[in-house]
């Protein structure tokens, strides 16, 4: 593996950086506060090719490798995770579905205008009864001469209430996860309904979304691929969206590192920077370590996927790792800044809050140690 980025992955990442310190990290706390984001940076993210990414350029895309698209998603985190994950769930779980396995309708009909910011989408596959155990979903699909009548409930969806369209995973066949076939449903559809959820710790300018299908009609050319493989497609999407999950905690320890290095070296105690004491350099020190070991962990799953190698097992490290990681740096950047860190006016209490999901979706850690165990020793410990 070559730890050099190409011309192209440098001047992306330095363009991106630029352009997310001007239009989105001066506003992150405000957005915050009011539970909202700004709408208005949607095609301001896609002019930039954050919604392209990866993707090739006859469907809208930007190109680039999987790599480029994590480059993306660490540079997302670092400015706001509630805007990366406007972008990770959008392009990164749907249209990398819609391009791996959609028709060629269906690519034009969403991936394009997915690509170029002018519709969003949402994945709905975990449900109020099953979040780990999502190879058990209760949604259905029931055929009904050429369509397909969907019912069911999804919850914490991420984009639900502002997509256009929900890639739903629902149950055509028998228990189980070949049972499983995913549609893409437009949300304006008779019968969708989208209630937003309030009162999250962290990510509070996301719309994160219960959605409720009774009996939504939608043609058999709405479903993605082949029957009975939504479930395996899932999984397929979710192994890359933990690499993207990696690379959004490595930007937010990098946050966490720059903002608490910010304020150790001018903050004063004792006559002294506080940077200056040996307790405050042993924190800054562990938030570095961590950063620099999630970045190189992302990268080699990045490069083992990019290769076209078995990358599941690193992936699912680098997703435990760089999440756990991201807790630890939230706290330690808390601690450095004492009091202050504590209220809104700087912004590592909402790096803290928005650390603490990332732990729990696309696999909680402890389902990344039975995968990574099963990995190792050949036992399903399930």
């Amino acid at each position: 593996m070559d730890l050099q980025l190409d011309e192209d992955q440098i001047q992306f990442r330095q363009l991106a950086r630029e352009f997310l310190d001007k239009e989105v990290v001066p506003h992150r706390q405000q957005w915050d506060r009011d539970e909202q984001v700004d709408l208005g940076i949607i095609p301001k993210l896609a002019e930039i090719g954050f919604f392209g990414l990866s993707v090739p350029e006859e469907y809208g895309g930007v190109g680039g490798s999987l790599l480029t698209y994590a480059l993306g998603m660490e540079e997302l985190g670092r400015a706001d995770s509630s805007i990366r994950g406007i972008v990770s769930v959008s392009l990164g779980l749907v249209g990398k579905v819609i391009l791996a396995h959609g028709s060629e309708e269906q690519k034009q009909e969403w991936l394009v205008p997915i690509c170029n910011g002018e519709k969003l989408a949402c994945f709905g596959l975990t449900e109020p009864g099953n979040g780990s155990d999502a190879a058990n979903l209760q949604a259905k699909a029931v055929r009904d001469g050429d369509d397909y009548l969907i019912s069911g409930t999804k919850i914490f969806i991420t984009n639900g209430t502002w997509a256009d369209v929900a890639l739903v995973m629902a149950r055509t066949g028998d228990k189980g996860p070949k049972g499983v076939s995913a549609f893409l449903v437009p949300t304006d559809l008779d019968g969708f309904e989208r209630n937003t959820i309030h009162g999250k710790l962290g990510l509070r300018g996301q719309a994160t979304a219960e959605l409720v299908l009774d009996n939504v009609r939608v043609p058999e050319s709405a479903m993605v691929g082949e029957e009975g493989a939504g479930f395996r497609y899932a999984m397929e999407t979710l192994d890359k969206g933990r690499i993207g999950i990696a690379a959004s905690c490595t930007g937010l320890i990098q946050a966490c590192l720059e903002e608490s290095v910010a304020y150790a070296t001018q903050r004063e105690q004792f006559g002294k920077p506080i940077a200056s004491y040996q307790l405050v350099q042993d924190m800054i020190a562990e938030m570095s370590v961590d950063c620099d070991a999630a970045r190189l962990l992302y990268w080699r799953a990045c490069d083992l996927a990019d290769r076209g190698e078995r990358f599941s097992t690193a992936a699912s490290k680098a997703k435990l790792f760089a999440s756990e990681a991201a807790v630890k740096a939230s706290n330690l950047a808390v601690q450095v800044l004492g009091g202050y860190g504590y209220v809104d006016e700087y912004p590592v209490q909402k790096l803290m809050r928005d650390a603490r999901v990332m732990t729990l979706y696309e696999g909680t850690s402890q389902i990344q140690k039975l995968l990574i165990g099963r990995a190792e020793t050949g036992i399903n410990a399930f």
